[in-house]
């Protein structure tokens, strides 16, 4: 049974959160081991295994990424790993930009402006890339896979960097 399964869902990129933590809620409350404190210990352990199924499933459709992932795992599109490099020029070129914007943040004459910006760049690039992606999975098809996985790693470093930018603002308003 996988993820979706586990919750009644299709296998498909878009998921009502609202329902999907309502239906966790009801889950966890009937396979949670606390209420099997008294039953056998094969029990028990069937019901540690239960409500961290549950858990797993949970936390990996209700972050976005995580589901995207997830979901190319169970069409078996076959993704490279993270540390494979990128084949598009623009997006590395893209890559060095907002890494070099990242380091200047810290010599800005206004940092609050510097940090303003390169946040609303991440934003801006991060929105594109999802929405994109989302269409891709939707596709479903052998190449919209392949280009959904590489967004998707796009993705993850757009994140990185973002909270990059959020440890490099917590370091230079607490110093």
């Amino acid at each position: 049974m996988n993820y979706f399964q586990i919750f009644g869902f299709a296998a498909q990129f878009e998921v009502d959160i609202n329902q999907l933590s309502e239906l966790y809620q009801t889950l966890q409350k009937k396979v949670h081991p606390d209420k099997f404190a008294h039953a056998s210990s094969q029990d028990q352990l069937v019901a540690v295994k239960k409500s961290t199924l549950v858990n797993d499933a949970y936390q990996t459709l209700k972050n976005p990424l995580k589901r995207a992932q997830y979901l190319l795992a169970l069409r078996e599109s076959d993704q490279p790993n993270e540390q494979a490099s990128f084949s598009d020029n623009s997006f590395l070129m893209r890559q060095m930009e907002l890494h070099e914007m990242l380091d200047d943040v810290k010599h800005a004459d206004d940092i609050d402006n510097a940090i303003l910006v390169l946040s609303k760049e991440l934003d801006t690039g991060s929105a594109e890339l999802f929405s994109t992606m989302h269409t891709q999975l939707d596709e479903n098809t052998t190449a919209s896979n392949l280009l959904a996985g590489d967004n998707l790693r796009k993705l993850k470093f757009y994140k990185k960097l973002q909270v990059d930018l959020d440890k490099l603002e917590d370091q230079i308003f607490d110093d």
